[in-house]
């Protein structure tokens, strides 16, 4: 017998879970129940169609409710909301919002794809015209009215993540003045402070005020209609329009009225197939808790990617497979002006938060592809690992090329279980536009590999430097002279096996040079003749323009 899923939400989940059902079953009765006014758009790209790069709406529309109905045989109704689940009676309780009118369906299995809500906290003035969020199309088409309308010339963007940095960027190609305000001393807050400098001062260069480490404490209106945005340290951004992108939380109202299990972090429990505390009642998206499969703790993530996955996967369990969810792993990745930042696994900040000290990590600052080939740009990397079985734990890096590649490379042996020693032997494709017969990747996995076998003795940069040691610059003069740490001897490489006796054997040498390669060379050479040697790992570019860091 045929069976009736309902499915409320569209856009990445939901859709994704109706279009595979009807594939795996074309007998199914499937409709979908969308309250907004499009069932699949790309809510990734509303920045860029604020900033007028992508040219119109429809280019954000990923299907139609005709698609759906013509391709698919689905029923969707958008602009109608569930206003209630009776899970005993397997029945919604639905609102036509375009008349008014309350109706009700039944169903055999129902998807709940809510989504996310914009934070928007108590903050007084957060309410006024001119603050924005962005979580929908005509979220974007209001902005651009106001901006129009206003002619607006000064923006502040409060919150440096994913959003944040790219509406800032978007504000900027429209000709505003921004000021990005964001509470924590770094953009990109789940990634390591020291991975997000190199972008920081990018996006200094680009024009962007940054205001760091001061949160918003309000928002006031001045007579002649422009916004004032206060900050907690009393600095005052003066503003035609602000826009919040401070986060969002997962939408469950409904689902906690239907009486649905909420997990630690306030999102839709599910198991891996998907299935919430309700019998038949499925949830997908950014309003469920996943597991992380690198900590095995419950998070929220609000991504497309596993929202089209668990999507799969319920249509799959629907139709009677038996399909799993892994989990997740947070890869992730966003462009800002011509440099991209992004990360996959745990930050050793997120390590640090769950009470994990048994790892290690390695800086490197590689070339995207080999130096001799034009357009060489260097890459900042960081690669987080286990200190015992050197199974890889997270990366972050940081460029202007080949960002995704590398990032997407470490995510496939994470979610594998692979460990630094894979990375050391991954066969990847290499010709000189693209790479290197020693990759990025490969490099990442070689450093840490060597760690762990003794031949690598690296102290991080998030570490402080004791007075107790003997800073060792291995550079040339030129960089030396451009540049370098206080209190460090300096020796050129070419010159230190000729040069020991200058270097004192009673106290540890820290060694260091541009990226770490020379770094390490030094430190190998240095133990051999009996010094206590560390390689600065990641060299000048990683320790030379530290801003939380300072010697002790």
């Amino acid at each position: 017998m045929s069976q009736k899923t309902i499915i409320i939400g569209g856009v990445a989940g939901g859709a994704s879970a109706a279009a595979r059902l009807r594939r795996l079953d074309e007998n199914a009765e499937i409709l979908v129940l969308e309250r907004g006014p499009y069932v699949s758009f790309a809510n990734c790209g509303l920045p860029y169609r604020v900033g007028e790069l992508i040219k119109s709406d429809d280019d954000l529309l990923l299907a139609s409710p005709g698609l759906f109905r013509d391709r698919f045989k689905i029923e969707v109704r958008t602009g109608n909301e569930v206003r209630s689940i009776d899970t005993e009676g397997k029945t919604v309780s639905v609102r036509d919002l375009s008349t008014g009118e309350d109706y009700s369906e039944s169903y055999d299995n129902l998807v709940l794809a809510p989504g996310a809500k914009a934070l928007r906290p108590p903050i007084p003035g957060i309410d006024l015209p001119g603050v924005f969020s962005v979580r929908t199309i005509p979220d974007a088409r209001e902005i651009q009215r106001w901006i129009a309308a206003k002619n607006a010339d000064k923006a502040v963007v409060v919150g440096g993540g994913f959003i944040g940095l790219e509406m800032a960027e978007n504000l900027k190609h429209l000709g505003l003045e921004v000021t990005l305000v964001e509470m924590l001393d770094q953009v990109m807050p789940p990634m390591d402070a020291e991975m997000t400098r190199p972008l920081e001062k990018h996006m200094s260069a680009k024009g962007v005020r940054l205001a760091l480490g001061d949160g918003v404490s309000s928002f006031t209106e001045a007579a002649d209609g422009k916004l004032s945005v206060q900050t907690q340290s009393g600095a005052k951004h003066e503003a035609d329009i602000v826009i919040l992108a401070i986060g969002v939380q997962p939408e469950t109202s409904l689902a906690q009225a239907a009486g649905i299990d909420l997990g630690e972090r306030g999102g839709i429990l599910v198991d891996d197939r998907m299935r919430t505390s309700k019998p038949d009642i499925y949830a997908v998206g950014d309003a469920v808790e996943k597991i992380d499969t690198v900590s095995g703790q419950s998070m929220l993530l609000a991504l497309a990617g596993p929202a089209n996955r668990q999507g799969r996967i319920v249509a799959d369990n629907i139709a009677g497979r038996d399909s799993r969810f892994r989990g997740v792993q947070g890869t992730s990745i966003c462009g800002v002006f011509d440099m991209a930042i992004g990360s996959t696994g745990l930050s050793e900040k997120a390590l640090q938060r769950l009470g994990v000290t048994n790892y290690r990590s390695v800086y490197l600052h590689p070339a995207h592809h080999v130096g001799y080939y034009p357009g060489a740009e260097t890459l900042h990397m960081k690669l987080i690992f286990d200190s015992e079985d050197g199974k890889i734990l997270g990366a972050q890096v940081t460029g202007k090329t080949d960002v995704a590649r590398k990032l997407d490379v470490i995510a496939t042996y994470i979610q594998m279980g692979g460990t630094v020693y894979d990375l050391e032997e991954a066969e990847l494709a290499y010709a000189p536009q693209f790479g290197a017969a020693k990759d990025a990747v490969n490099l990442a996995g070689m450093l840490a590999a060597n760690t762990l076998r003794g031949d690598h003795f690296p102290v991080s940069p998030t570490q402080a430097i004791p007075e107790e040691v003997t800073l060792l610059d291995v550079r040339e003069a030129a960089e030396w002279d451009r540049g370098h740490l206080e209190g460090a001897v300096h020796i050129p490489l070419g010159s230190l096996r000729d040069s020991l006796d200058k270097l004192a054997k009673d106290q540890p040498v820290w060694v260091y040079c541009h990226v770490g390669k020379r770094g390490y060379d030094a430190q190998r050479m240095l133990r051999q003749h009996g010094y206590e040697a560390y390689n600065m790992s990641g060299g000048w570019l990683s320790w030379g323009e530290r801003v939380i860091l300072k010697r002790r």
